[in-house]
C-alpha cells in the first residue's frame, strides 16, 4: 500500500467518524431544505420532451414566465427555460433552469449573471427546483446576489425535468448545464453582461467547481467573460470513501442524509456506466436502494433511510468490479489543478454531511498545485448555515472578479 492510499483511509476514517457521531446529535443542519410535492411547470411541462435538439450547447430552446409562486422576492422578472446540454452518455439533450432578473436600471454593459449550482433535491423529474418554491435560505442568498446587482441563472441539471436520469454527482455533466445555461440565458433579449461568475452549494459544490475548471473550455465562441466560482460545503475526494464501499464499510449506520447521497451516487454511476455493472456486488436490498434513489426526492429519502447500513447493500466489495476505481473517479472527481479564474472555498466546521477534511484536502491540494484559491472556514456553522455565514466573505469576492 503506498503512501497516497495510506493518507486517503485516514480521510476516510476521519469522515465516517465525524459523520456518525455528529450526525445523530440533532443540532447540525445537512443539506437545505427542498420542496416536495406536485411540481409547478409553469406552463413549460418538458418531461417528455421528444422535439428537436440543437447540435450546438447551449441553444435556447423556450422560455416561459416562471410562475409567479415560484419567483424570487428580489427579481423583477423570472423565467423558465429549456436550453440544450450534453448529458452523461455523450449525446445531446436538454436541461431546464430559471432565470431572475434584478429590479431597478441595467448598468452600461448589462446586469453581471451568476449561475448558481443547487445542492441535492433527489434524481427524479418530481424534485426539479425550476418547479418549486425556493427554500427560505435560498430566497435570502439569492435574493442578496440579486440586490447586489447580479442576475442569477439557475439551471436544473439535464434530467432534472428533462427526459433521462439526472447524473448526480456526475462532474463534467453538470458543469456543461452550468455554462449552457449562461449562454441560452444570453439569447433571451435581456440586458445581461457577458462577465459571469458561478456559485454553488453541496452538489452544486461539486457542479460548480467542475463548471470553474471547464467554463473557459465549454463557453468558447460565445462571446462570454467567465471570472470565478464561489463553493461552499464542497463534497471533494469522496471517491475514495466510495470506492471502498462494501459487505464491511461502512462498519456502522450512518445518517439518513449521508444514506441518501449514497444511493443517488450508486444509482447516478450505475445509470452512466451500464457496462460496469454496479448491481452485480449488491444485495436485493441494495438493488432497492438504487431504484428509491432514482425515483425518491431528497427530504423523503433522508427520512427514510435513516440509520440504514449501507454495508448491507453489498454482496462483495465495489472496488471488486473490474474498472470501477477510475470510473468511480471520473465519474465525480472534483478538480484540484487546471483553473484559470479565481476560487473561492467556504467550509463550516460543524457540517456532518460534509465534514470539512473533505473541503480541506481539496484546498491543500488546490494551493499544492498553485491554483488561484482562498479557504473561509466557519466555526459555528454547518453544512447549511455555512451559505449564509459565507456571505460576509464571498461578496467582495464576487464583487471584485465580476468589476
Amino acid at each position: 500500500m503506498n503512501a497516497r492510499s495510506r493518507f486517503w483511509i485516514v480521510v476516510l476514517a476521519v469522515l465516517l467518524a465525524v459523520a456518525a457521531s455528529a450526525g445523530t446529535s440533532g443540532d447540525a443542519r445537512g443539506d437545505d431544505d427542498v420542496s416536495v410535492g406536485t411540481p409547478n411547470w409553469s406552463g413549460l411541462d418538458v418531461t417528455d420532451y421528444s422535439g428537436p435538439i440543437p447540435g450546438r450547447s447551449g441553444t435556447l430552446i423556450a422560455q416561459v414566465p416562471l410562475a409567479e409562486s415560484l419567483t424570487l422576492p428580489a427579481a423583477a422578472e423570472a423565467y423558465r427555460i429549456q436550453f440544450s446540454t450534453p448529458n452523461q452518455h455523450g449525446a445531446m439533450a436538454t436541461s431546464t433552469g430559471a432565470v431572475f432578473v434584478p429590479k431597478g436600471h441595467a448598468p452600461a454593459g448589462g446586469w453581471p449573471v451568476i449561475s448558481w449550482a443547487h445542492g441535492t433535491v433527489g434524481m427524479a423529474d418530481a424534485c426539479t427546483p425550476s418547479a418549486f418554491p425556493r427554500s427560505a435560505r435560498d430566497v435570502t442568498y439569492l435574493g442578496h446576489w440579486l440586490d447586489q446587482g447580479y442576475a442569477v441563472v439557475a439551471a436544473d441539471y439535464v434530467g432534472l425535468g428533462t427526459p433521462g436520469l439526472m447524473s448526480y454527482l456526475n462532474g463534467v455533466t453538470a458543469a456543461h448545464a452550468i455554462v449552457d445555461a449562461v449562454i441560452a440565458s444570453h439569447q433571451m433579449d435581456l440586458p445581461l453582461s457577458p462577465r459571469w461568475a458561478i456559485i454553488g452549494q453541496s452538489q452544486g459544490a461539486a457542479a460548480a467547481l467542475n463548471g470553474a475548471r471547464y467554463a473557459t473550455e465549454f463557453s468558447r465562441g460565445s462571446k462570454l467573460d467567465y471570472r470565478g466560482v464561489v463553493a461552499t460545503g464542497i463534497p471533494a475526494n469522496l471517491e475514495y470513501l466510495y470506492q471502498n464501499l462494501g459487505p464491511v464499510v461502512p462498519p456502522f449506520a450512518l445518517p439518513g442524509g449521508l444514506n441518501a447521497y449514497t444511493a443517488y451516487i450508486l444509482a447516478g454511476l450505475d445509470e452512466a456506466r451500464p457496462d460496469l455493472r454496479v448491481s452485480s456486488v449488491m444485495t436485493a436490498k441494495g438493488v432497492a436502494r438504487l431504484a428509491e434513489g432514482r425515483e425518491t426526492c431528497y427530504p423523503v429519502l433522508k427520512d427514510a433511510l435513516a440509520g440504514d447500513h449501507v454495508a448491507s447493500w453489498f454482496a462483495a466489495p465495489l472496488a471488486s468490479l473490474p474498472g470501477l476505481v477510475p470510473a468511480l473517479h471520473r465519474y465525480m472527481s472534483t478538480p484540484y489543478k487546471g483553473y484559470d479564474r479565481p476560487i473561492f472555498l467556504g467550509q463550516g466546521l460543524r457540517d456532518t454531511d460534509v465534514p470539512a477534511p473533505s473541503a480541506l484536502s481539496l484546498y491543500a491540494q488546490m494551493k499544492a498545485n498553485n491554483q488561484p484559491v482562498e479557504l473561509r472556514v466557519y466555526p459555528d456553522d454547518d453544512h447549511s448555515s455555512a451559505v449564509l455565514a459565507s456571505m460576509p466573505d464571498s461578496t467582495p469576492f464576487v464583487a471584485r472578479i465580476l468589476r
